[in-house]
């Protein structure tokens, strides 16, 4: 399955406009009363839709994502004969922002889903060997859709705790094999093997002038001078994506210690959903 996103076009912002959020930042405040390393505030709805086999709705301030996930039957990859596979997608329709406009796969989601994928992937949170059902012919493929319903901002972090919390309440349907084809009953099903103390999470920072700012919403986003996403699993570093802009030695030190101040908060409260599970849709 091919990713499917848009292209999204730079929002103008008037200059004034511009000038007065960087001379709040300045004063060491943020236009919606958020201290700058303040994360806007998370609602995780967890396994709302009953029609996929595992799901969740994030709310990050205003932005908005769903994820997805449906289990699948293939072939393994060559070089990992024995595991399962994680095939992360991400779609952002002309609904979630007045500036997206229908269009071919722009470089923007591609990278988002990368990154989501590439800090699951390397956190141990997912068993992928418990995934096999015969090594180098059948294992399960899981296919992980993110939906943006509302972008402003920082989808990297509301993209991965989505995907994440949807993993977490995931199914597998019981295969049979049968003259050596693989037959898949979705009536029997066991619980997706995941180790929640390896929960993976992304923290995305963004630079105004000299000041580091955690969350970005999109006018933060807009007008920063750089940008950078940690993935934190187990308070240890998963991945690192440097998307614009530089940072200072002491910028980054800065960072990485406050990714892990944040990601624990943000791990206790992405538990606490998938310990109670939504039982509607809620959008």
């Amino acid at each position: 399955m091919s990713s499917v996103s848009i292209t999204q076009q730079p929002e103008i912002l008037p200059q004034l406009r511009k000038e007065t959020i960087k001379k709040i930042v300045e004063q060491g405040k943020r236009s919606d009363g958020r201290g700058h390393l303040d994360f806007r505030n998370v609602v995780l709805h967890v396994n709302p839709i009953k029609t996929a086999d595992g799901s969740a709705i994030v709310s990050l301030g205003n932005t908005k994502v769903v994820a997805g996930v449906k289990v699948g039957v293939g072939a393994p990859y060559p070089d990992t004969p024995d595991e399962g596979a994680l095939i992360v997608n991400l779609e952002t329709p002309p609904l979630a922002a007045p500036t997206i406009e229908p269009g071919p796969p722009d470089e923007n989601a591609i990278e988002i889903a990368r990154v989501v994928d590439r800090t699951i992937r390397h956190s141990n949170f997912l068993d992928f060997k418990s995934l096999c059902i015969v090594p180098k012919k059948f294992v399960y493929i899981l296919w992980v859709d993110l939906y943006v319903l509302n972008h402003d901002g920082n989808l990297y972090d509301a993209a991965c705790m989505a995907a994440v919390a949807a993993l977490a309440s995931t199914t597998l349907p019981k295969v049979e094999i049968e003259q050596e084809q693989p037959k898949i009953i979705r009536e029997e099903r066991i619980p997706l093997k995941v180790n929640p103390e390896n929960l993976p999470l992304t923290i995305t920072f963004v630079k105004i002038s000299n000041s580091i700012l955690a969350d970005p919403t999109l006018e933060e986003e807009n007008i920063c001078d750089s940008r950078i996403t940690i993935g934190i699993s187990n308070n240890k570093v998963v991945s690192i994506q440097k998307t614009i802009g530089t940072f200072t030695i002491d910028d980054i030190k800065n960072i990485m210690r406050k990714s892990i101040e944040l990601y624990g908060k943000l791990k206790e409260t992405v538990l606490k959903a998938i310990m109670n599970p939504d039982r509607e849709l809620r959008l």
